[in-house]
């Protein structure tokens, strides 16, 4: 441990001698292999970062860290350089800590079976590989949402059959399916189809995949028309129907841009350890692949963002006019220009704000948000919710841990405090907790919030188990109250050194969330997803502060009640209330068990019990 400290000082001592300039940074373990490569804008800011308060690192980044025994930098003239630089190092070195677009689904293939009556269906690269029935395949493609779309694109317009019956072997031995019902499928089943018919309308089929999913539907009408002057009107009904199918999957599959448009939508979502990063695709106006990445957590998610879009976009043809994110990248401007290069044509990357272009982005974060829960416990909602309240409150990473305070007030004796926790967008009940407030005479929410808060930290500071309870640290605490609360108790959390994120819940006349406020109001109620997980904070620190006052108001009641036996003081009162918790059971409670209450003798129970049972 103690030569890791000293090569750690050491390692932060060279840093601190790098010049404020943009270059690449290499760094390397003891045997002199390259494990990490990054740019930056100034080496010295950013270098320093690795080599201070390593503890504080996130564990992919602590791993990194500790096992850096030198590092090397390129100087470069600017940020593009540097950039460029370094896409091109770690597609040459693939060093182990640097984001990997490594696919080991392998290739995805459209496969054509063999027999009299082929069908269509996607297959796997495995499958290619070990096939020896005849069948052939079109392809290689990278997606298999692609190769999955278009063979259910082809079966539909060209009423294939998808199901698992033999042909001819098992015709007439079962009624056509729903699909033949809802005009999908022609029924070769039936045995009513011949083989010409279904091998035209196959071939027709295939075409349409090798033309990449493009369909001339002016030619078909074109021969409709034409069949229909022929007479031959069963063609002409084929011909209908097909271009009836290829229309309602255009309709299905509409972009909302007009012409045949190239763009792509990506978005980030991150947890904990893990971030998943969608990508959804349109060409020439038509959706044809979506994808997910998923990747070791390593804020800032912004930076992560830029280095994934650097090397997803290496190869020209796949570089599109126009991408949409879902944040803003804090060097935008470098990356569009590496990629105008790269394309030959202009890029330009934004984060659209409304319509229909956020609405597609909003879809790309869900399914990042959906690709991230199948790894974990917590649901897409919930991980698309703290997604979105990291990026409006501009936090560094999703706030897991979130503890939220309110006051309630019922006169100037019964000033209580709640305290709720969600941890993963859940309420996590067992650490709730609940707070009288001491020594204050008057009502002062402000002054009731300062001393519910100091009380909680100054638990914290002195917790030796810094995993739960009040020994953990929130990510985010949410005050319900407006700019007034958060500066109130902003001194108190200066004064014990606790630095965290504090923002007020803002409710509007009907209280109801209306926004949250450091000083400045931020607007939730377009974001729904963070609108909903805040609202739902707000209502429950909101009801268990009003369930404990009600509960402390009905207790002192009580007590009060029992001060009219003789012998009784508010002190036993309280201590029989203590014990029994409810007059019921009190009353149901025998003398002797009365008894064990400090202070209460037979005769004194002998009186409850009869003031009780009156």
């Amino acid at each position: 441990m103690q030569e890791n400290h000293e090569k750690i000082l050491k390692l932060r001592q060279k840093a601190l001698e790098l010049p404020l300039l943009p270059g690449v940074y290499i760094m390397r373990d003891s045997s002199g292999e390259i494990i990490y490569i990054g740019k930056a804008k100034k080496l010295k800011n950013r270098v320093v970062q690795y080599f201070r308060n390593i503890k504080a690192h996130l564990p992919k980044v602590y791993q990194m860290v500790i096992r850096v025994d030198d590092f090397e930098h390129i100087l470069c003239d600017s940020e593009f350089e540097a950039l460029v630089l370094e896409c091109n190092l770690i597609k040459q070195h693939t060093p182990k800590y640097n984001i990997l677009l490594k696919d080991d689904k392998g290739y995805h293939y459209v496969k054509i079976s063999a027999g009299q009556y082929p069908k269509i269906t996607s297959a796997k690269q495995s499958e290619v590989v070990s096939c020896k029935d005849g069948s052939k395949f079109i392809g290689p493609y990278m997606s298999a949402f692609a190769v999955k779309q278009i063979a259910e694109d082809a079966n539909k317009i060209f009423r294939l059959p998808t199901c698992s019956r033999r042909f001819p072997r098992d015709f007439g031995k079962r009624r056509p399916c729903l699909r033949h019902h809802l005009g999908q499928c022609s029924a070769v089943c039936s045995g009513k189809i011949s083989q010409e018919e279904y091998m035209n309308s196959f071939s027709e089929a295939v075409k349409f995949i090798k033309g990449n999913g493009e369909i001339d539907i002016p030619e078909l009408e074109r021969q409709m028309q034409s069949a229909s002057e022929a007479l031959d009107f069963e063609l002409a009904a084929r011909l209908r129907d097909r271009i009836f199918a290829a229309q309602k999957i255009r309709e299905e599959q509409k972009i909302f841009l007009n012409g045949k448009v190239n763009c792509d939508f990506v978005a980030i979502s991150a947890g904990d350890r893990k971030c998943c990063i969608c990508v959804i695709k349109y060409r020439k106006g038509r959706l044809c692949d979506s994808s997910q990445h998923i990747f070791d957590s390593q804020p800032p998610f912004s930076e992560m963002l830029s280095q994934f879009l650097a090397q997803y976009y290496s190869d020209a043809d796949n570089i599109p006019r126009e991408i949409y994110l879902n944040l803003q990248l804090e060097d935008r401007a470098v990356i569009e220009k590496l990629l105008c290069e790269r394309s030959g044509k202009n890029v330009k990357i934004s984060v659209p704000q409304k319509n229909e272009k956020y609405r597609l982005v909003q879809l790309a974060q869900n399914n990042a948000a959906e690709g991230l829960a199948a790894l974990s416990k917590v649901s897409g909602r919930e991980i698309a919710a703290l997604d979105e309240l990291m990026r409006l409150l501009s936090l560094e990473s999703p706030p897991e841990y979130i503890e939220s305070y309110d006051i309630s007030n019922l006169g100037d004796k019964y000033i209580v405090g709640g305290m709720v926790v969600f941890e993963k967008g859940r309420p996590l009940k067992s650490a709730y907790k609940k707070f009288t407030i001491k020594d204050q005479l008057i009502q002062d929410d402000y002054c009731a919030m300062r001393q519910m808060l100091h009380r909680r930290f100054t638990e914290y500071l002195n917790a030796e188990d810094k995993t739960q309870g009040f020994g953990r640290l929130p990510d985010l605490i949410l005050l319900d109250g407006g700019k007034g609360h958060v500066g109130a108790v902003m001194p108190v959390l200066e004064e014990l050194g606790i630095s965290t994120n504090v923002f007020g819940m803002v409710k509007d006349g009907k209280h109801r969330t209306r926004a949250i406020t450091n000083g400045q109001e931020i607007s939730i109620s377009s974001n729904r997803s963070a609108f909903t997980l805040v609202s739902k904070i707000q209502d429950e620190v909101h009801r268990y502060t009003i369930s404990f006052q009600q509960g402390k108001h009905k207790k002192a009641s009580l007590v009060l009640s029992l001060t009219q036996i003789e012998g009784i003081g508010k002190a036993k009162a309280a201590a029989l209330f203590d014990e029994f918790k409810t007059l019921k059971s009190m009353r149901e409670a025998s003398v002797d068990e009365l008894c064990k209450v400090k202070g209460i003798t037979p005769a004194l129970a002998e009186k409850i019990k009869e003031f009780l049972n009156n």
